[in-house]
């Protein structure tokens, strides 16, 4: 079971290792991933200064196994 969610405010994301796909072809014009354990941040890479926002590994798994069906193709 996933912990509770918790408020992206009150965390410290100095130590979190960012990710990226390779996709964004290096034009600094993508989504970034950080583990949290229980969470994954993500965050706009050209505003790398914002609040992250935080997900659940539950939310994070359907929002990936939606985007491997197609499910936002239509947004791209």
């Amino acid at each position: 079971m996933t912990s509770a969610k918790p408020d992206p405010a009150d965390l410290d994301f100095s130590d979190v290792t960012w990710e990226k796909s390779p996709y964004s072809g290096g034009n600094n014009n993508c989504v970034e991933f950080g583990d949290l354990g229980d969470h994954v941040a993500v965050r706009d890479s050209q505003r790398t200064g914002q609040t992250p926002l935080v997900f659940t590994r539950d939310e994070i798994r359907a929002m990936i196994l939606g985007a491997k069906a197609g499910h936002f193709d239509h947004l791209a």
